[in-house]
């Protein structure tokens, strides 16, 4: 692989990691609904009094971890989720100031689900493998045979749930999310694809359906 192509890659990567991380964050700070996977992680940061970011990254090793038994093999963005996401979670949040007026809280919003739109199509697009969340959704589905929007949704409702049980944040932000997430990682994906080796320059977008392009959805 030419060199430039793999460090475009690992950039990607990385600034895809710490976007979504800050994303995140965003959504923490507007306060009108979570993602999914963020309900769980702030209803557990508020059980045990740690920072939400170093929640998520608890949880994306536990979660890894679940890969052994489904024989799923991690790579460098799988590894790197786990503790990337969390560090720029934490460290965003320490930077931006807590937004009370709802003038502020809304566009907050907004640009958290944007800019998670565009992190999820540059980490997912430069193929360096899934996060740890995504391949426990994709792993459910090859040892079950169930679909993957059957997994997805089943692995989400539960951690929404036992998230909002807990004291996460479930609300307009978290149907907001739910809904535009899938067509803006579609989007993403294209605009970030890089381009394979053998294509002479075309771009291949990562592979997989919809659902699966979304990193921690």
């Amino acid at each position: 692989m030419p060199s430039g192509r793999l460090t475009r890659r690992l950039l990607q990567l990385y600034v895809g990691l710490a976007l979504y991380g800050a994303s995140s964050a965003l959504l923490v700070e507007a306060g009108l609904g979570l993602e999914p996977w963020g309900v769980l992680h702030q209803g557990l940061a508020e059980l045990t009094g740690l920072t939400i970011g170093v929640v998520s990254i608890i949880v994306g090793a536990v979660v890894l971890l679940l890969w052994i038994p489904m024989r799923q093999r991690p790579g460098l963005g799988t590894v790197s989720n786990v503790f990337v996401v969390g560090i720029a979670m934490d460290g965003t949040l320490a930077l931006v100031p807590d937004a009370h007026a709802l003038g502020i809280r809304i566009p907050l919003l907004v640009a958290g689900i944007l800019l998670n739109g565009v992190a999820t199509g540059l980490y997912i697009a430069a193929r360096f493998g899934p996060g740890p969340r995504d391949g426990l959704m994709t792993g459910l589905h090859q040892r079950t045979g169930r679909s993957i929007r059957l997994m997805r949704t089943a692995i989400e409702v539960a951690v929404v749930a036992t998230g909002f049980v807990l004291g996460g944040t479930v609300g307009v932000g978290t149907v907001l999310y739910a809904l535009a997430i899938g067509p803006l990682a579609q989007l993403f994906l294209r605009v970030f694809a890089v381009p394979s080796a053998s294509s002479g320059g075309s771009t291949v977008v990562a592979a997989g359906q919809p659902e699966q392009a979304i990193l921690r959805g």
